[in-house]
């Protein structure tokens, strides 16, 4: 049990659901992601079971905080029945290439969104710091599948918070895809700022610099090749001090990993080494912290980053050489894109990448100076 007394966490919230699950052989997710986090989490000495917590499944009354009834049940359906009639699937965008229907169509979704809003219900009750890799559905729309993304957890994470008496959320992006569901949902509310840093040129094609919504959503999209430089560059001069400005009670960070050099899903050149000093500087804007997980579409990149990032929530280094036991893990992973054929020895041995500086371009500053004015 939670001592109701001192902050909580870090907790890492999981689920043996994501172990077994695919999207289909063809699809992007067809790799395993989380369950490398919790296995190589464990390899390496640093997830304790009793930082652990074991999602819940979302109700649909607790998804209708945000999501259509109609929509949900549509969802639901589709698992039970492996099937939807061609109107409803052009309807809810739910049985195509992009969402497809699976075994676990509605039990793996709904368990991502259960574990953030668990992690939304403590945080409101209590200060700490939280991590729910399985999260970060940032596309999902209140009646319609987007972008691999059926429900969109984040929405109800910050929700649950702003519910439980959280006054100010600020939601930071760091997906190489835009964070369109995230802002839509709370373009026009005072209590929520959403920023995001993306691709500028990759869908959804949202996200424009100029864009900023109802007025509480700031947009930084990048141009192709961006480097860690130029990350540092953004978080120094834009996402901390848009951070500090708004003063927010809690933060939650989207730490999608397709911006990674190694990731086939963007034309991004982090390592992610850039990505865990963007959760550490992140996490110091406000007592209460949620992180999430997103995009990343190569097994050992994403489950190598994502490691990291626990690690790096609990003050330990994640450069350092990796166990045995989570050697074994990398080692058995497998990935039937072209770039997996050969792997890298690098992605067996170790967690961190190379650093991967450069120089930042003009077009980098002159985004940061007009989200900054």
């Amino acid at each position: 049990m939670l001592n109701p007394s001192h902050p909580i966490g870090p907790l890492f919230i999981g689920s043996e659901i994501y172990r077994a699950s695919t999207y289909g052989k063809k699809h992007p997710l067809a790799i395993p992601r989380v369950s490398t986090a919790i296995d190589l989490s464990r390899a390496m000495g640093w997830l304790d079971h009793r930082a652990y917590l074991d999602s819940p499944r979302a109700t649909p009354d607790q998804l209708a905080r945000f999501h259509d009834r109609t929509y949900i049940e549509t969802v639901r359906r589709a698992e039970a029945e492996q099937r939807l009639d061609v109107e409803a699937r052009d309807r809810y965008n739910i049985g195509r290439l992009e969402n497809p229907i699976f075994a676990e169509v509605f039990r793996r979704p709904a368990t991502a969104s259960g574990g953030s809003i668990l992690a939304g219900r403590l945080l409101a009750e209590h200060e700490g710091v939280i991590y729910n890799p399985a999260g970060g559905t940032h596309h999902g729309l209140r009646d319609r599948a987007s972008g691999f993304c059926y429900f969109n957890d984040p929405v109800l994470a910050i929700l649950t918070m702003l519910d439980g008496g959280v006054n100010r959320v600020y939601y930071a992006d760091l997906d190489a895809h835009h964070g369109d569901g995230v802002e839509y949902a709370f373009a026009d509310d005072d209590r929520v700022l959403t920023v995001s840093v993306h691709e500028g040129t990759r869908w959804p094609y949202t996200g424009k610099v100029g864009d900023r919504a109802g007025g509480m959503a700031r947009n930084l999209p990048v141009p192709v090749e961006f480097n860690d430089s130029e990350l540092d560059y953004i978080l120094d001069n834009a996402l901390m001090p848009l951070g500090r400005g708004f003063a927010p009670d809690a933060v939650v960070i989207q730490c999608g990993a397709d911006a990674l050099a190694d990731d086939p899903m963007s034309r991004l050149d982090l390592s992610n080494r850039a990505l865990w000093n963007a959760v550490r500087s992140l996490a110091t804007l406000a007592p209460r912290v949620l992180v999430l997980g997103g995009g990343g579409y190569n097994p050992w990149s994403v489950g190598r980053c994502w490691t990291g990032v626990w690690a790096t929530l609990n003050g330990i280094d994640p450069d350092v050489l990796v166990t045995p036991d989570a050697e074994e893990v990398l080692r058995a992973l497998t990935w039937n894109r072209r770039q997996g054929q050969n792997p890298p020895e690098h992605w067996f041995t170790t967690l961190a990448d190379a650093p991967r500086p450069g120089p930042v371009r003009d077009e980098i500053r002159q985004v940061v100076d007009a989200v900054m004015s």
